[in-house]
């Protein structure tokens, strides 16, 4: 434990590769928990790249990184299940099932995460739709539900196993400008509540509305830069 909190991801002289071709060098970034970090940068720099070895998608083959105590280097394929019950990830796309109501995407996630007790599954359900404004949105399917309150299941779905950070990957991407705020909004309170979000954006609106810590991917580097009020 360090005197500025609990380290929840860290990587060092990390080099991320897709493949055989070299996405980002020299990589030196830390998460502490409770933390509420931006990653930004072009199409193409290497964002979704730095989220997928985040996530176990892509193999870390140089440099050391931990993420919420997982060591990504050792990081094996049977443990990928585990590192990812740990973390909520959160997606442009919202990836919910359309073959069923939103109640039973989320109890979906609970029985392949291992949850058994269908009461204890339900109580679940309920109180992460409650934290997302959506309590009575349950037995609702996909398709009658607005873009804004799709992404609003998908982070009740990241916040399922009560995660230690999340990972939101252009969460407003496909929302507009309004929507973006109250989906915002909603990441803002988990964050208060003591949650560690690292999302990746191009949505500068949003960056300058709620200002925080911000990483850049850049000429295949990764470094924390200073936002400044405009």
């Amino acid at each position: 434990m360090e005197e500025n909190g609990e380290t929840i991801l860290e990587l060092k002289d990390a080099a991320i590769f897709q493949k055989e071709s070299l996405i980002l060098k020299e990589v030196n970034i830390r998460i502490a928990k409770g933390e509420f970090v931006y990653l930004i940068g072009k199409t193409g720099s290497g964002k979704s790249s730095f989220m997928k070895t985040l996530y176990g998608d892509l193999p870390l083959r140089q440099g050391s990184g931990s993420i919420v105590d997982f060591d990504l280097k050792t990081l094996k394929e049977r443990d990928i299940p585990y590192l990812r019950r740990k973390l909520g990830i959160v997606f442009q796309d919202f990836k919910l099932l359309p073959d069923r109501n939103i109640n039973e995407n989320l109890r979906f996630v609970l029985k392949a995460t291992g949850w058994k007790d269908r009461a204890e599954m339900d109580s679940r359900v309920l109180h992460v739709l409650e934290k997302v404004g959506m309590k009575t949105k349950g037995f609702k399917f996909p398709h009658e539900l607005s873009g804004g309150e799709q992404q609003r299941i998908a982070i009740a779905r990241a916040l399922l196993n009560d995660p230690e950070l999340i990972l939101a990957d252009e969460p407003t991407g496909n929302l507009d400008p309004q929507t973006s705020v109250e989906v915002m909004k909603v990441l803002q309170e988990i964050n208060a509540s003591g949650r560690t979000i690292l999302m990746a954006t191009h949505d500068y609106a949003l960056i300058l509305k709620y200002p925080s810590k911000t990483i850049k991917c850049d000429a295949n580097q990764v470094f924390e830069v200073v936002q400044r009020a405009v």
